[in-house]
């Protein structure tokens, strides 16, 4: 067994190092790890899946299964890292802690570290641009004839922001920090003000206005799913029509081809947060019992990471009248699997703000919350958060200063120093939901003689698994899990064997997990003692001494395979 290969988690890799990492997993690993092209992105990259399960025990396929992706937004980079850093967590602890080695034993983790290559690439380029997302051009072909282009001016990788002298200007120096921009009051006049411009070269200008064209490339692709898909005029960036992206087809895709598949998070930036669903609806509207099962788990989140459960309808939107939809929609409303958002990296909880209410902090906040981001900027990243203006001889716009926050490496993105300790609060998290999953698992098998070459066989499993076998009401209600299925095959064109009671394919309950439905307080005592349980049963006529293969399956809790002999 080779050595395991060695990352860094203090900088982001472009796409043929994590390549070259992934199969170097694999390579290290081949028992443990494989690695998988689920599509082909826009530009014609690879999307790289992960299976992790110990083949010794079984294929993927039949084990309970939770996913995990990162990086659907081009900047949002340690998303891919906390990734990473899970495959490492993993293949380090294998063998040697319990609980590691029972979920990669017994259930499978489909890895994707980066969902969007293209967009990742252009954002770790020499000259970076920081886009949205894909980088295909949406909803217009088109180059612009005029105003600003959002990019990289002066060369030192870094897309800051420009400050012009103007008595217009909306903004002012800070009286006790010049370093810090701040809003000019209402009804205010005499002072030195400025105009805050996006770092940019400015097209066709015309010396008076600029306009900050918006990206050529203006799909989101996490707005492209399924579920709640909205055209542009309601929802900006979801492209021409549900999954029309190569990246979110190729998920789709694979998720749909793995109905093993129970539970998922997608890691985003940034907030410092864990969203659970739905986007669309309010708890209120929501099955309760799914409901309860998403303030379980999400709780057990809390404990782990120390990031704050909320739900995405009620705590995280971008306006009030809006809409957010996304991955978490289809997964679970959908196809009724359990997902979450996570939303990595609070530069705010960082420097020391407290009770900040998420997306609304954007909108509105006292500058003391920017005096503390700049103490933060000067003590524990060098200066580095907020940058020093600097004068710059704009080619378009003449003298400027570029300064101001470094949104991608401080805001988006922790800094360096900082990755590892973000990704490494996750973990034990993904580790005890995946544990959490249903597991179909045999009880026994029965063979009893009802005559001299008629015989009643009888194969018992139940769910090993905390979770349901269904995982959510949602599920049921969408019709999209069946009960255990059972099967015995009998061999072919053997006119000695033949089936005399029950068919060759039975569709059995849908099978309980362990998870307790009420306190040992309650009044009146569960009626689904053994709910956890089911049977398939035949009568078989054939010689003693053959042999049946016997199958349970559920999608979503694996399958078992036996074999009984006729005595």
């Amino acid at each position: 067994m080779s050595a395991l290969p060695s990352p860094r988690f203090d900088e982001f890799y472009r796409y043929e190092g994590l390549t070259q990492l992934l199969f170097s997993y694999a390579e290290a690993r081949p028992n443990l790890v494989s690695v998988r092209s689920i599509g082909k992105s826009y530009e014609g990259r690879d999307i790289w899946a992960l299976v992790l399960t110990n083949t010794a025990t079984g294929a993927d396929i039949d084990k309970p299964a939770f996913w995990l992706d990162g990086n659907i937004h081009a900047a949002e980079l340690t998303a891919s890292t906390t990734c990473l850093y899970y495959l490492n967590d993993l293949l380090l602890k294998y063998g040697t802690d319990a609980q590691v080695t029972q979920l990669l034993d017994t259930r499978v983790i489909y890895m994707v570290p980066r969902l969007n290559p293209d967009g990742a690439e252009l954002a770790l380029a020499d000259r970076p641009r920081h886009i949205r997302s894909s980088t295909r051009r949406y909803p217009y072909d088109e180059e612009p004839v005029d105003g600003l282009t959002i990019e990289d001016v002066d060369g030192d990788g870094r897309i800051l922001t420009m400050r012009v002298p103007d008595p217009h200007g909306g903004y002012k120096k800070h009286e006790q920090d010049p370093r810090l921009m701040v809003a000019r009051e209402p009804g205010e006049f005499g002072g030195e003000y400025y105009r805050l411009i996006p770092e940019g070269f400015v097209k066709n200008h015309d010396g008076l206005t600029v306009t900050v064209n918006r990206d050529r490339e203006g799909l989101d692709l996490n707005r492209n799913f399924p579920s709640e898909w909205r055209q542009e005029y309601k929802q900006v960036g979801a492209g021409p029509y549900p999954t029309s992206e190569p990246e979110v087809r190729a998920m789709v895709d694979f998720i749909t081809s793995h109905p093993n598949i129970g539970a998922a998070i997608s890691y985003h930036t940034h907030s410092g947060v864990i969203l659970r669903p739905m986007g669309g609806h309010s708890d209120e509207d929501m099955i309760p019992e799914d409901l309860w099962a998403y303030k379980r788990f999400s709780e057990l989140g809390v404990k782990h990471s120390g990031y704050p459960a909320i739900s995405i309808w009620h705590d995280f939107k971008y306006h009030p009248k809006e809409v957010i939809s996304g991955t978490q929609d289809w997964v679970y409303e959908h196809l009724g699997a359990l997902f979450w958002v996570v939303e990595i990296w609070s530069p705010n909880k960082e420097a020391g703000i407290e009770g900040y209410k998420w997306i609304d902090w954007y909108r509105d906040h006292p500058v003391e919350d920017d005096l503390k981001l700049l103490k933060w900027s000067d003590e524990q990243c060098e200066g580095r958060a907020h940058v020093d203006w600097r004068p710059f001889q704009h080619p378009q716009l003449g003298a400027v200063e570029i300064g101001g926050w470094d949104k991608m490496n401080y805001w988006r993105n922790p800094p360096p120093h900082l990755r590892e300790r973000e990704a490494a609060r996750f973990p034990g998290w993904m580790n005890q939901i995946a544990l959490s999953l249903p597991k179909l698992e045999l009880l026994r098998t029965e063979v009893r003689a009802l005559g001299p070459d008629t015989w009643r066989v009888r194969l018992a499993v139940a769910n090993g698994g905390y979770l349901p076998a269904y995982i959510t009401k949602r599920a049921l209600e969408r019709k999209v899990v069946r009960g255990v299925m059972f099967e015995i095959h009998l061999p072919l064109g053997n006119p000695e064997i033949s089936l005399l009671g029950g068919k060759e394919r039975i569709e059995g309950p849908q099978l309980e997990g362990h998870a307790p439905k009420q306190s040992q307080q309650a009044f009146l005592p569960s009626r689904e003692v053994t709910a956890d349980r089911a049977v398939g049963e035949w009568v078989v006529r054939a010689p003693k001494g053959t042999r049946l293969a016997l199958t349970a399956s559920a999608e979503r809790a694996g399958t078992v395979r036996t074999e009984v002999v006729l005595d």
